[in-house]
């Protein structure tokens, strides 16, 4: 490990959850790769080092998990998030089947609809809390009746995916107190999220009629209801809130995109380049590898920083303003390669319908009050509080 700059940096306080900006920024002024050593793990701060890693699945495997936690980790060895090709390509056809580009065009009128509703609803208002009543209205209405999941999960679906999440990190007290939850969603997912009584056309019936078929094993077809559950859930939320928290801040960009609707998309990945709600993975390397020009032994654990990535001056010019002229649709918060997020057609549809629709009648957005999630795995805002400044008619 000679000539690598060492770290005894935490990653997972309170504080550190809340604004991590600071700690990458010296992570990536140390160098390329970082010896974090109160959790004997690599850290990538910079985003060439970064998508590389990701594009590279053969040395950087996820098969051994892209947690911190060892046990973590081995709990969850054949998850397709915990998965390489081929294993991980079966999986993901068929995960995918719902969530492709086209098949959201067969989506868009019912997103749209809903949309409509739900702004016309919070505008009317004069404000709203955004997390609850606008951010979490698509993923929860749509979204759930889309995996045609029984309806007595429903409500505890935040909650459990909340605390999935919260086993990303170490050990510690946050990952202990979601065990319980995280228990009790897979007890669902064996139990209650079956033939008989899950929707028949919904995308988690798809999964054991593609068990039927062969395509995968039966046995997985639990643990991938954690694919459109989890993912499709708490971070398209947080993106949400993040994105209009954003255009609070600058009200310059909101004019921008309300004078503009093709900036639409550039201010999506303008949003998840800038807060990017899943700030990490990591991954395990299956050779001696070297990266950054420094070499790493098989057998590491290397902590790719999306967020950190994202607000790289090496590659983003003045990282840290939000300018929706940029155009970053190679920012990391997505992921790259392989391991690419599988419902980022779908996130992309939601927060576009919302952007759109919020253009036509909010000229501007007051930020009243706000509280940050705390959580191992995810940032993002648990409570806004936001006054709407509604458009002349």
């Amino acid at each position: 490990m000679s000539g690598i700059p060492v770290s005894d940096v935490d990653l997972y306080t309170d504080a550190a959850r809340v604004d991590p900006y600071a700690i990458y920024e010296e992570l990536r002024a140390r160098g390329p790769v970082v010896y974090l050593s109160r959790y004997d793990m690599y850290a990538l701060p910079r985003y060439d080092e970064v998508r590389s890693a990701l594009m590279d699945w053969q040395a950087f495997s996820s098969a051994r998990g892209v947690f911190v936690d060892r046990e973590v980790n081995a709990r969850l060895e054949g998850l397709t998030l915990c998965s390489d090709p081929p294993e991980h390509t079966a999986m993901r056809t068929v995960l995918g089947r719902p969530l492709r580009a086209d098949r959201m065009r067969e989506v868009t009128p019912r997103i749209e609809a809903e949309a409509d509703r739900v702004v016309e609803r919070v505008v009317g208002q004069g404000r709203c809390e955004v997390v609850t009543e606008l951010a979490e209205y698509l993923p929860m209405s749509v979204v759930s009746d889309l995996v045609g999941l029984p309806e007595q999960g429903r409500e505890k679906m935040l909650e459990w995916a909340a605390a999935i999440w919260n086993t990303q990190g170490p050990a510690d007290e946050r990952a202990a107190a979601a065990g319980p939850a995280v228990e009790e969603f897979m007890s669902f997912a064996v139990n209650d999220a079956v033939p008989g009584r899950i929707h028949p056309d919904g995308w988690a019936a798809q999964l054991y009629e593609a068990a039927d078929r062969g395509e995968i094993a039966p046995d997985k077809c639990p643990v991938m209801m954690l694919d459109y559950v989890t993912p499709s859930l708490d971070t398209t939320i947080l993106a949400i809130a993040n994105t209009v928290a954003l255009f609070a801040q600058h009200p310059d960009q909101w004019e921008l995109l309300r004078d503009d609707r093709s900036l639409i998309p550039h201010a999506i990945n303008e949003s998840l380049r800038l807060e990017s709600p899943v700030p990490q993975f990591s991954r395990l390397l299956t050779e001696d590898h070297e990266i950054g020009g420094v070499e790493l032994s098989a057998g590491s654990r290397v902590a790719l920083l999306y967020a950190s990535g994202n607000r790289d001056d090496r590659h983003y010019p003045d990282p840290t303003r939000f300018d929706i002229t940029r155009r970053p649709s190679d920012h990391l918060a997505f992921g790259r390669g392989e391991h690419v997020c599988v419902g980022m057609h779908l996130a992309r549809l939601e927060m576009g319908a919302l952007l759109e629709r919020l253009a036509d009648r909010v000229a501007r957005f007051d930020i009243l009050d706000s509280r940050p999630v705390i959580n191992n795995g995810l940032r993002g805002f648990d409570y806004l509080d936001v006054a709407f400044e509604p458009a002349a008619a």
